[in-house]
């Protein structure tokens, strides 16, 4: 089953969210070649967005509850930094503009979801977004945080010639409607070696014959979404790596919106040899 942005509805399109104050990103400009995204950390939802969805949707049980913060050493190594401020539930930054699959044949959310990853509907019956909402949420959501990345990269490029981006994401461990069992530790995706090459790949396949502590598959369930497909594929200059994380190697699953520093650190210390291999290895 495909869920898409609700084409159909016939609820009208709002604009109280066009004129919102609320940030669309955080943003931090470094000076290495690396870009670090995170698409689906943020939990804002515009009023007006938030009085259609029901308790599920105001729930937002998908976020990618914290992950930036284990990359909080990017900083340190002269990373630029793009993270959502919004809810995936507002839309999803990692889909693609036109709606196609990522995953086609498997349940995905879409642009506009109108489902958690359970497949429990996030708003009343009726009232999903009609078409002209989702091209109203596209061009003021998406299109800057996707204008910010591109501007990034290629600020990054014109400095040293090329940049890697990270597309950080985490999810919970088990999820029967997206996958079997339950995920490695730690899932990279490259779209099947169309986004990261040479080097880089090389230092990625040795740091993982090293750990042993986390479990982690390369290219497995989730090769990478929009995100990592598209900036991975623009420019030869441009290397992109999706990292999908389980939860609850670094948070209390029982209080994903609680961030303790101390249960995510041997993440966070697992991670940074990674992405100064990475680095170097451009």
């Amino acid at each position: 089953m495909t869920v898409r942005a609700g084409i159909g509805s016939t609820e009208t399109m709002p604009s109280d969210h066009q004129t919102t104050d609320h940030p669309v990103f955080a943003f931090h400009e470094g000076t290495s070649p690396l870009v670090i995204a995170a698409p689906h950390v943020g939990t804002y939802i515009p009023p007006d967005i938030a009085a259609k969805l029901n308790d599920t949707g105001r729930a937002v049980r998908e976020t990618d509850f914290h992950v930036h913060r284990l990359f909080d050493f990017a900083k340190d190594l002269g990373a630029t930094t793009l993270f959502a401020t919004h809810s995936r539930y507002v839309i999803d930054l990692n889909r693609d503009p036109a709606g196609n699959n990522l995953y086609p044949g498997k349940f995905e959310t879409g642009l506009c979801p109108i489902s958690d990853f359970d497949q429990n509907p996030i708003y009343p019956e009726g009232h999903n977004p009609c078409a002209a909402e989702v091209v109203d949420r596209r061009d003021h959501f998406w299109q800057p945080y996707h204008d910010q990345l591109k501007a990034a990269l290629e600020a990054a490029v014109a400095r040293h010639g090329k940049a890697l981006l990270i597309d950080a994401h985490s999810i919970r461990g088990v999820i029967p409607s997206l996958f079997e069992g339950r995920l490695p530790d730690l899932n990279f995706g490259t779209n099947s070696g169309q986004t990261m090459r040479g080097d880089t790949l090389k230092a990625l396949e040795d740091w993982r014959s090293k750990t042993k502590v986390y479990s982690h598959i390369l290219d497995g369930r989730f090769k990478g979404g929009y995100t990592t497909r598209h900036y991975g594929a623009v420019s030869p200059q441009i290397q992109a790596l999706q990292i999908e994380i389980v939860q609850d190697t670094y948070l209390d699953s029982t209080t994903p919106h609680l961030y303790d520093a101390r249960i995510a650190a041997p993440l966070c210390h697992t991670l940074r040899p990674l992405v100064e291999a990475l680095v170097a290895a451009l």
